[in-house]
């Protein structure tokens, strides 16, 4: 018997469908057992990738990793595998730059199975789509009523930053350029950013995208969410009381891509193994299917294609797709992740009025420099 394990993030979009692909891969190969941990939210963001590809054989990462993990070779590079037929059908049917988010310093070192962006979210039942703001002005009209929630913990702060700043088209680097954003473009972001969170309530500070739907959905309160990342969880019948719609942002370009891929240690004991669950699991049929019945978001364009997917879901696949197709790609160098962590600090504390504009923008750029180098 081969055993295996893997570790995952701990949401039932990121455990329930490892484990249901996991036992499905079981019943084709019955000398193959799958055994799958989960961590917390923050700790997918924060934990060593490192010191658990000592521990798993089987990683859901994030793609921000892929710095360190080029230089510390820590993880399998897939292209290696004499695979090179699967890599480009992946690349062609993963939705937006998921795929190659994965790629860095000439090797794939993950496959997406997980497709997310920030994407904007409403209660359908609660107001209609008509009536969602079409400007960011909007946006703030309709926080002014009370009625929107907006989750900007550290790092979400720091995407939404990101994506403003897109959006805006004033994108922020993504490929190790000195400097990360103009600091009178920043101050303009981050005005309207502190603008929205004085219209929002101040827990929001502290909120992560799942705890703002579940506010959502289990008060009448809210009826609008402007930046999150998407999760089909909501808008599937019977996941809560009520049933979120996930739209395209406004503007809908230069959202800050998200999403999660499935990679190999680079000490398993059986990488061919690890590889054929994993290229298998990337695949249309499994995710259109087991993955995503089990609660699953696919990363796989025909999934997201797909008219049974998209019935289930309040067309959450195609109402979003622009939005994913036109994306912001995070940088991903090796220090990367340090500054994420004081970036998103950073943004937090000016929306919260511990820091003016103008040094959180000068923050920023020295935080940046300090981890580029």
């Amino acid at each position: 018997m081969i055993e295996l394990t893997g570790i995952t993030w701990d949401h039932t979009r990121g455990y329930d469908p490892m484990v249901a692909t996991a036992q499905a891969y079981a019943r084709q190969r019955s000398n193959v057992n799958i055994r799958w941990t989960k961590r917390s939210l923050q700790a997918f963001a924060d934990a060593p990738l490192e010191e658990l590809a000592d521990r798993f054989d089987l990683l859901v990462i994030d793609h921000p990793h892929v710095g360190l993990v080029a230089r510390s070779g820590c993880l399998l590079p897939l292209d290696t595998l004499g695979r090179k037929s699967s890599l480009e059908t992946l690349k062609l049917q993963t939705v937006g730059p998921s795929h190659i988010s994965y790629e860095y310093d000439g090797h794939q070192w993950a496959l997406a199975i997980d497709a997310a962006t920030q994407v904007g979210s409403y209660r359908p039942d609660r107001i209609r789509f008509e009536e969602l703001p079409r400007t960011w002005d909007e946006v703030l009209d309709l926080a002014r009523t009370g009625r929107v929630i907006w989750p900007c913990k550290p790092v979400d702060a720091l995407m939404s930053f990101f994506t403003l700043a897109a959006s805006r088209g004033s994108a922020c680097a993504s490929d190790g350029s000195p400097q990360l954003i103009s600091i009178s473009e920043a101050e303009q972001v981050l005005d309207f950013l502190c603008s929205l969170a004085r219209c929002v309530p101040s827990e929001c500070l502290s909120m992560n995208p799942p705890q703002a739907y579940e506010r959502m959905v289990e008060t009448d309160q809210f009826v609008y969410c402007p930046l999150g990342y998407g999760y089909t969880n909501y808008s599937r019948s019977g996941y809560r009381r009520h049933r979120l719609a996930f739209v395209n942002i406004v503007g809908i370009k230069g959202s800050t891509i998200g999403g999660t891929g499935i990679a190999v240690s680079a000490r398993c004991q059986h990488p061919d193994v690890a590889a054929d669950y994993a290229f298998w699991l990337a695949g249309a049929e499994c995710q259109s299917s087991i993955y995503f019945d089990a609660g699953g978001q696919p990363g796989n364009s025909v999934a997201w294609e797909d008219d049974r997917c998209n019935a289930l879901t309040l067309d959450f696949f195609r109402n979003t797709r622009q939005t994913l197709e036109t994306v912001y790609l995070r940088p991903r160098y090796d220090g990367y992740l340090e500054f994420q962590d004081r970036g998103g600090n950073i943004v937090n504390a000016c929306l919260s009025g511990r820091v003016s504009v103008r040094q959180a923008a000068e923050d920023l750029q020295q935080s940046y420099e300090e981890t580029l180098k």
